[in-house]
């Protein structure tokens, strides 16, 4: 076995052993859903470690898969400074989501099945990053779609989990199609799916093909990170466990299409049109879910929504060509995002709500939880010296410099993201506790590692340089930005607070002042009840056209043959009279026809 094999073959190991000891033996097996995450985490450093391996040499295949007319497609691993970075993320994500887990569901009668999902998710999720081939990927791709379906409808029995679920595949697979119609299209034009073939074939393609390609792959990376209009899926994917939250939808999965786009970073360089549309889009999609934020109640809503927000200002950083900026966002994202999720189960578990407004009071009830999400939404928002400050700065330097309008909506938002991060915090965590029952702190299995990933909100930061050095870019800070970015924070947080004060009209009082802004805000702007709309539309307009066809076309048809053999065969019977004179006469007719066609034809 060798060493790349680990990341995916502990995992898989760990599931198997985790549903074969069953109910019984869970409280013992379910430990064994971190080796996963360990694995991939100890390949990743390892090939940090080692300077020639960052260079892309540790790698395993290409290994022949399926044989066409066209050659032969090949499946294989590496591990790249990319890929060990998001190794990296996954390993130490995904490992402190399974430890506060094991606190988390500890009551759940389904924790065999939860916790071979992990395992079964970090497999495949570590196999994606490691593909060398874009087959490869695409069949990771897939099984971390499922594995995601999966614990999205995790508590299938709530009516709202499994729609959740169904919502969720649905929409990324939509995505999924344009991704699989660039991978054909690739094959076609290149005769390789390999990352390398594609790169040294890419001077030969035709702009229009490899604008195409872009756009396609654009489209699977924007579903599976939620970017609009296909963002819709992840607001209601929060119907699943809250560590899945912070593991799928927070960290990794999501994170998936940020780094497609990084792996196909020399398709996308040679399309300027493609990164265009990436730029408006991570825009468009970072403000406007930095808006809807401010108004949701739901602690998860505003996490979800705020997970969008930020992987807007990811995929603008990509659509200006700073990808490196855009991994470092990611990385430092998953830190505090997968903190702020956690904190959020930590604050669910104690309180026993997930409402705001029936919260409050919470930092005397929970003090590590209040600490910890603290340093989580002040690394949000970028107050320095938190990792937050340094990766969006990086981001909004880059996009500034490329594109100064997209540069302001980006500010805006992360306006946007202070005022929201203040508000929930106050509505949370001060005041009196207005729900019911006595909240308190989580045991220490669930409060650990969000200690452990409060330190990586703090410290990430200062891996700026050596981060940039990775990917030979530069790690260079814009003052003025950096002042204007931690100014703005500052002060709309310090709105946030005061606005959110206890004995304050809070919520009521902001949306007397907005009126339909407000209303329109919370209702997300419609896209959603829109979207799904338009879905039931499209349903009923095919069932009603597949009835149509089927009943006017189809059984016609059908009927239209039987009815017709039952006249032939009513003909047919006026013959049958029983007389053998008339049955002689026919056969003497039908023998001198014979004849005389044989003679017409032998002529």
């Amino acid at each position: 076995m060798t060493q790349i094999a680990l990341a995916v073959a502990l995992p898989v190991v760990a599931a198997v052993l985790i549903v074969a000891g069953g109910r019984t033996l869970v409280r013992g097996t379910r430990w064994l859903a971190v080796a996963g995450p360990l694995g991939a985490l100890y390949v990743g450093t390892t090939a940090l470690a080692s300077s020639e391996q960052a260079a892309g040499s540790a790698d395993a295949g290409p290994v022949a898969w399926l044989g066409t007319e066209a050659g032969g497609l090949a499946v294989g691993a590496s591990v790249d400074a990319l890929a060990a970075v998001m190794l990296i993320v996954v390993g130490v994500v995904a490992s402190m989501v399974v430890v506060f887990s094991i606190g988390y569901m500890a009551e759940d009668r389904s924790q065999v099945r939860y916790f071979a999902l992990l395992s079964a998710f970090s497999a495949a999720m570590s196999a994606l990053v490691m593909s060398s081939t874009l087959l490869g990927l695409f069949v990771a791709w897939e099984l971390v779609g499922a594995c995601s379906y999966l614990l999205i409808g995790f508590w299938f029995t709530r009516p709202a989990a499994a729609a959740a679920a169904m919502k969720a595949f649905i929409v990324t697979r939509i995505g999924d199609v344009g991704l699989l119609l660039g991978i054909a299209l690739l094959w076609r034009e290149t005769g390789t799916l390999s990352f390398s073939g594609i790169e040294a074939a890419l001077p030969d393609l035709a702009a229009p093909v490899v604008t195409a390609v872009a756009l396609l792959v654009l489209m699977g990376a924007a579903g599976k990170s939620a970017q609009f209009p296909l963002h819709i899926w992840l607001p209601d994917a929060m119907e699943g466990p809250t560590p899945v939250s912070a593991l799928i939808h927070a960290a990794t999965m999501v994170a998936a299409g940020v780094f497609l786009v990084a792996r196909m970073w020399s398709v996308f360089e040679a399309a300027e049109a493609a990164r265009t549309v990436t730029l408006i889009i991570g825009t468009l999609t970072a403000l406007g879910a930095a808006t809807v934020a401010v108004t949701q109640t739901d602690i998860k809503k505003v996490l979800a929504y705020s997970t969008i927000s930020q992987l807007g200002f990811m995929f603008a950083a990509l659509g200006v060509g700073a990808w490196p900026a855009a991994m470092f966002h990611l990385t430092t994202h998953a830190a505090f995002k997968s903190l702020l999720f956690l904190a959020s189960g930590s604050v669910i578990h104690g309180s026993g709500t997930q409402d705001l407004h029936e919260m409050g009071g919470l930092g005397r009830a929970m003090p590590l939880t209040a600490a910890t999400w603290t340093v989580g939404v002040a690394a949000l928002a970028g107050l320095p010296p938190l990792s937050g400050f340094f990766s969006k700065d990086g981001v909004l330097e880059a996009v500034w410099e490329h594109a100064p309008i997209a540069g302001g909506v980006l500010l805006l938002a992360s306006a946007l993201t202070a005022f929201y991060a203040a508000r929930a915090t106050r509505l949370a965590f001060t005041g009196e506790f207005r729900g019911s029952g006595h909240p308190h702190e989580s045991p220490l299995v669930m409060t650990v590692p969000l200690v452990i990933l409060a330190l990586a909100a703090v410290g990430l930061g200062f891996a700026y340089e050596g981060f940039a050095e990775l990917f030979d870019a530069e790690a260079g800070l814009s003052v003025p930005i950096a002042v204007t970015t931690t100014v703005i924070a500052l002060l709309m947080g310090a709105i946030g607070w005061r606005v959110y004060a206890p004995g304050r009209p809070g919520d009521a009082g902001v949306r007397a002042r907005l009126g339909v802004a407000w209303r329109w805000s919370a209702a997300a702007y419609g896209v959603d009840s829109l979207s799904m709309r338009a879905a039931r539309g499209v349903r009923a307009g095919c069932a009603g056209l597949a009835e149509r066809f089927d009943g006017g076309v189809i059984d016609r048809a059908v009927n239209g043959v039987a009815s017709l053999t039952r006249w032939i065969g009513a003909q047919a019977n006026a013959f049958q009279t029983g007389e053998g004179s008339a049955y002689a006469a026919f056969v003497g007719v039908g023998a001198i026809l014979l004849v005389s066609l044989a003679l017409w034809l032998g002529r």
